[in-house]
């Protein structure tokens, strides 16, 4: 069972920055896209970032301009690069993977992001 793990987040304080790392326990077939997810208290969880093999990326309106992902589909890594960090981006952030195989879909466990004065 392939699992992704997340590490980097934390408590930072608004207007700073952190950094999240994803990587695949295991080589994931057919892989075509990996990116990040959010889920804040009490709301549902929401797209934030991704990016694909053909070298497309695609952001959420909240974070335009403000993260930054990145990462290797060959090497089954991805990362997020977040400034200028606000308390709405509070959230368990959780790495995704596509793949076109079965199972189509991974979810790392989550890493907490806090932002708080």
């Amino acid at each position: 069972q392939v699992q992704l793990e997340e590490s980097g987040g934390g408590l930072v304080q608004p207007g700073g920055s952190l950094s999240l790392s994803c990587a695949a326990s295991r080589r994931i077939f057919m892989l075509r896209a990996m990116g990040w997810y959010r889920q804040a208290p009490g709301k549902e969880r929401e797209f934030v970032a991704h990016f694909s093999s053909g070298g497309s990326t695609n952001y959420a309106d909240s974070v335009k301009g403000r993260f930054t992902i990145s990462g290797d589909i060959a090497k089954n890594t991805a990362y997020l690069q977040m400034n200028s960090l606000k308390p709405e981006d509070t959230a368990v952030y959780y790495c995704n993977a596509d793949a076109d195989a079965n199972p189509f879909r991974y979810w790392g466990q989550g890493t907490q992001v806090t932002v708080s004065s």
